[in-house]
């Protein structure tokens, strides 16, 4: 669970960027994933990035100045029942005692207590259209209170989106959550140096993925970031390929997507490898050029840069390396102009990533790549995807290479959270022989 001290403080900031307001918050439901089995519960992003509440059936009202106290939180009750068939709750006095609410109440008296507190703020500030019933509930609050404005009663002027408050703060990671997110990145980490050890000619790419999870597991990680990319051979050129359910084949490569969550903060790395330990002339070709935009991009990351900046220096190194391996021709100018290049390499060469693995914030501010500040922190993964056609020799057929690490933006200069995995050639062929 994160720290409170540092949960409380983040709530004080929040609750400074309200002007005369109530916020309101839910978290996910819980969804059915056939008949009367349920997927595992995971927290909405936002609620849990305020409250660390891991409970589903949850609400969270954040009413600055209250006397009675300014972090409300509603929840489920204790049940001894319903505890012995599902789980363990924190129930009211767990709310306060372990996630440092101020007041707590049953989910069941949500509506009863807004009717009691909206009228006293002159805007309400929510997620609209993330939960339609909470919607519903508050527009049918304000309807309300219009009938009773003859009366006297104060009734809200504004409705107030809160993703770009929440999002802004998310963006900038503080203390807590880099050392959540330190502690992530390794046990990644230790997962994919698992995988290359383990990957031999004639295992199915399931086989890999259990290998790979086992590690997240064992270490803690009680769930993956996204779903494991293991794409063998032609699959690697599929970017989100999910099947995983190939055999792998003697002289091959293996691309794994794969990440691991920690406290709700995710991890993002891949690496491509070869199935039986030694890369072939054209695959190490292809996956230098790869490896030295990755490093370019990477020392692009750096505080007042504008985000984009990384990729284009991606796209720049990426189009050289094709032209010095031959895979592509002309000029280079011309190449990037056009973006030839985009038939190789047809996404961005990163995000932002946090407690969602595509985290949220704006990448622009205007027109122009928003600055990078101390404390965001992006992925950087260029790679190459070449699908088999006449244009390109046989011996480029069917390689797919990405390699991505997550990168903290610091004052001195970019750290790479996921360094301990290997991507130099040589070091993922003496990891896989050893």
């Amino acid at each position: 669970m994160l720290n409170n001290t540092a949960l409380t403080k983040r709530r004080a900031e929040f609750m400074g960027m309200l002007c005369d307001g109530i916020a309101i918050l839910t978290t996910s439901k819980h969804l059915t994933r056939n008949r009367d089995v349920f997927y595992p519960f995971r927290p909405d992003s936002d609620f849990f990035y305020l409250t660390a509440f891991p409970e589903p059936n949850a609400a969270a009202v954040f009413v600055p100045g209250r006397d009675k106290g300014e972090y409300l939180l509603f929840c489920r009750e204790k049940d001894p029942e319903m505890e012995r068939w599902d789980g363990r709750r924190a129930g009211l006095e767990g709310a306060i005692e372990q996630y440092g609410a101020d007041q707590a109440f049953p989910i069941e008296k949500l509506q009863e207590v807004l009717i009691e507190l909206i009228p006293e703020y002159h805007n309400v500030y929510s997620q609209m259209g993330k939960d339609s019933d909470l919607d519903k509930e508050i527009l049918s609050i304000i309807s309300d209170l219009r009938t009773k404005s003859r009366e006297g009663t104060k009734v809200p002027a504004n409705f107030v989106h809160l993703d770009h408050i929440l999002h802004e703060m998310r963006l900038i990671k503080d203390s807590e959550e880099i050392r959540t997110m330190r502690k992530a990145a390794k046990l990644a980490a230790k997962g994919h140096i698992r995988a290359m050890q383990t990957t031999r000619p004639g295992m199915y790419e399931y086989q890999v993925q259990a290998e790979l999870e086992y590690v997240f597991l064992k270490g803690g990680g009680l769930s993956v970031a996204y779903p494991s990319i293991v794409a063998g051979g032609p699959n690697a050129c599929i970017l989100h390929y999910i099947d995983n359910n190939d055999r792998l084949n003697d002289g091959d490569l293996l691309l794994i997507d794969a990440g691991v969550e920690v406290d709700c903060y995710a991890s993002d790395i891949t690496r491509t490898f070869p199935v039986n330990g030694k890369f072939t002339g054209a695959q190490r070709d292809v996956y230098d050029v790869v490896l030295n935009a990755q490093v370019a991009a990477i020392d692009a990351v750096r505080v007042d840069r504008p985000v984009t900046d990384y990729h284009e220096v991606a796209v720049r190194t990426l189009a050289e390396g094709m032209i010095d391996i031959g895979l592509l021709r002309g000029d280079l100018e011309e190449l990037i102009e056009k973006k030839t290049y985009r038939k190789f390499y047809m996404h961005l060469t990163g995000h932002w990533l946090g407690i969602d693995v595509h985290d949220v914030g704006d990448y622009k501010i205007g027109k122009q790549g928003r600055s990078l500040e101390p404390g965001m922190i992006v992925t950087v993964e260029p790679g190459l995807y070449i699908e088999p056609c006449k244009e390109v020799d046989e011996k480029w057929h069917n390689i797919g290479i990405r390699i991505e690490d997550d990168v903290l933006v610091r004052r001195n200069g970019p750290e790479v959270l996921t360094v301990d995995v290997p991507k130099n050639t040589d070091e993922i062929q003496a990891i896989m022989a050893d």
